[in-house]
């Protein structure tokens, strides 16, 4: 859940790293259904990368439901790496610097990789889906979890709806993700959507979000970023909110708070077929 791109910048900013744990972290059962997920595509895999890993909470969850498994999460900024070992440390992850288009890792050595909230940071999705076919074995699943700019429906956009604009710039749509990944030895498995919450109720959404921790936000001057939590809190005070059906719906302010992802799940050809 790192960085790879332009706003790399920021993310190599100490201040930035130590609040993105907790600007981005989700409810126990939440991070263990998502990684039963992701795992349930290489159910007997004991090989997995994660790409952009950023402070590793998916790494450690990997490695709890695949127990046999040995995971390795590569992330270029130094201090989200210092802050993967500060917070999820596991005695079957190693965390290794280095970008996308350039893995340090060994050729067909992974059964399952995982891109989570990174393939629209990719500076250059070609190279860097090159990379991820190379150190896949034949037939390993790569899953992409990310939002395509044809389904954008984050919760912050309810609050902040020049988000919306920056985001449908920055985000690539669902084929040109496949477009840039199957020339590199990839196929379509499966494509479909996951929602979990991520806070029990919008107070402590906003109290997360408050942090600025997502890299969205680079996009907002300070004053805007304050307008919209202005209008997150006039809606607390008023006693409504994004609840359980996320930014869209009306669940109040004791709902739980859900974001949904898109999941585009892709699998490693056989060289030469």
């Amino acid at each position: 859940m790192g960085t790879m791109d332009g706003t790399g910048a920021a993310y190599q900013d100490p201040r930035l790293a130590s609040v993105y744990e907790r600007g981005n972290e989700m409810p126990a059962a939440s991070l263990r259904a998502w990684a039963e997920l992701i795992a349930g595509y290489a159910p007997g895999g004991r090989a997995v990368l994660e790409v952009g890993a950023g402070t590793g909470m998916f790494c450690a969850a990997l490695a709890e439901v695949l127990p046999a498994a040995e995971v390795t999460g590569v992330e270029p900024s130094a201090p989200m790496l210092a802050e993967a070992e500060r917070h999820n440390a596991h005695p079957r992850v190693r965390y290794l610097a280095g970008p996308a288009e350039a893995l340090p890792a060994p050729d067909a050595g992974f059964d399952l990789a995982l891109l989570s909230r990174v393939v629209h940071h990719l500076p250059d999705r070609p190279v860097a889906a090159r990379e991820l076919a190379r150190v896949l074995r034949p037939g390993a699943r790569l899953v992409i979890r990310t939002t395509v700019r044809e389904r954008l429906d984050a919760p912050v956009y309810r609050y902040w709806p020049r988000l919306l604009e920056t985001d449908a710039e920055r985000f690539p749509s669902e084929r040109q993700i496949v477009e840039d990944f199957t020339p590199a030895g990839f196929a379509v498995h499966r494509v479909h959507s996951f929602s979990r919450p991520v806070a029990s109720d919008l107070r402590e959404w906003r109290e997360r979000i408050g942090g600025r921790a997502q890299s969205k936000f680079l996009a907002l001057s300070e004053a805007e970023f304050a307008a919209g939590l202005a209008r997150l809190d006039a809606e607390l005070a008023g006693g409504g909110g994004a609840g359980a059906t996320g930014a869209t719906g009306d669940g109040g302010a004791t709902a739980p708070v859900l974001e949904r992802y898109d999941v585009i799940v892709l699998e490693r050809t056989p060289v030469g077929a």
